[in-house]
């Protein structure tokens, strides 16, 4: 099985600009239900957002209405190719200790993103 047989495309792929507001950041993901949008420069992935970054922020005391994408992004996100195998995603998010990846064409461009909650419903993990 494929990462093309798995991920979410079109509307279902978070994903928002870098000069994004972190209110339109944070709708995003909330509409997307996925825990985390890609940040893309055109329709290049440059970095991700996650719950796990929104609340290290808030322990830090910023105020939230002050930044934009790019300020509180992961730079340099983990991406998978969509003509990888399923297993190899799960291989990837495990090793580095994370649950989701956004999926990008041969390009480089973004066409898709899987979590571990894809791999589990598909039983590949």
């Amino acid at each position: 099985m494929h990462v093309a047989d798995l991920m979410r495309t079109g509307d279902d792929v978070p994903s928002v600009g870098a000069d994004a507001s972190l209110s339109t950041l944070l709708g995003e993901m909330s509409r997307k239900s996925f825990g985390a949008s890609a940040i893309v420069e055109g329709n290049t992935p440059i970095g991700i957002f996650t719950d796990v970054h929104l609340r290290r922020l808030l322990e830090t005391g910023a105020d939230l209405r002050q930044h934009v994408a790019h300020q509180v992004m992961h730079p340099r996100p983990h991406l998978v190719s969509a003509d990888a195998l399923a297993v190899d995603a799960a291989d990837l998010m495990e090793r580095h200790r994370i649950t989701s990846l956004f999926v990008v064409d041969g390009k480089g461009e973004l066409v898709g993103a899987i979590n571990t909650n894809d791999l589990l419903r598909a039983k590949v993990i």
